[in-house]
């Protein structure tokens, strides 16, 4: 990148436990076995206070990850941002485009393949999955694009998707909320559970733990357990941001 031409500043947050605001402009790339031909960011982790690890995957040409990623007891998610990739998991492809994504159970690796000349831009999870007795999780294939809008909390400018069945099997989900302008949550919300979130659109003004912070397409923000939280959009662009959210649990002691 060069040299800087004006004094180094950043718009990130880190309040380590408790929530994380990271803007693209400081994310650096990380080296990880297996992945070829990529350029990874490490968004959420434990180090942070995440239960979960999220990373936003940039594949130049001949990208792929040619060791698979998930493992025993590890459940993992893609979702293809911009491009078009190739997701093998349990023997089968299935070819992902933009809002194409990939949900894979724990045990069954998930292996990824830039399909196209240009750079894919992907955003990927993994976590421990929490089974539950009689109970198993499957493959899940699909695009938000096929998804329909449904109000969220009855409020006709607020629009959800959901990723995943809503079947007790899954111990944890991914929405897509898209706020219109002038938008908000209807009350601030402070709950258990976590959420991973990657900015798509738009702008917004986000209160984590009762500070107003702005937000704009591309930032990630994390949300510890427990974290005030809600936003209003603004802006003349819908704020829209995939997220993930843990679910369908009681709390381990």
């Amino acid at each position: 990148m060069g040299y800087p031409n004006d004094l180094l500043s950043s718009r990130s947050i880190i309040k380590r436990g408790n929530y994380a605001l990271i803007a693209p402009e400081g994310l650096v790339n990380n080296v990880i076995p297996g992945f070829d031909h990529c350029r990874i960011s490490i968004l959420a982790s434990p180090k942070l206070g995440a239960s979960f690890v999220d990373y936003i995957v940039t594949m130049d040409k001949g990208g792929r990850n040619v060791e698979g990623f998930g493992a025993d007891g590890i459940e993992t998610f893609v979702y293809c941002m911009e491009g078009r990739i190739k997701v093998c998991v349990d023997g089968k492809d299935y070819i992902l485009e933009s809002g194409g994504y990939v949900y894979s159970p724990e045990g069954k690796k998930m292996y990824l393949e830039n399909m196209i000349e240009e750079k894919s831009k992907l955003f990927l999870y993994k976590q421990k999955f929490q089974p539950l007795e009689g109970r198993k999780p499957w493959v899940v294939v699909g695009n938000t694009n096929d998804i329909e809008e449904r109000d969220y909390d009855n409020m006709v400018n607020v629009k959800v998707k959901d990723f995943l069945p809503t079947d007790i099997a899954f111990d944890m989900n991914f929405h897509i909320l898209i706020f219109y302008p002038g938008a908000c949550h209807p009350f601030v919300e402070t709950h258990v559970q976590e959420h991973g979130a990657y900015l798509l659109s738009g702008q917004g003004i986000y209160n984590l733990d009762n500070e107003w912070i702005p937000v704009k397409k591309d930032d990630y923000i994390w949300f510890g357990p427990y974290v005030p939280q809600c936003c209003y959009g603004i802006g003349r662009e819908n704020l829209a941001y995939i997220y993930s959210k843990d679910c369908n649990r009681d709390v381990v002691l």
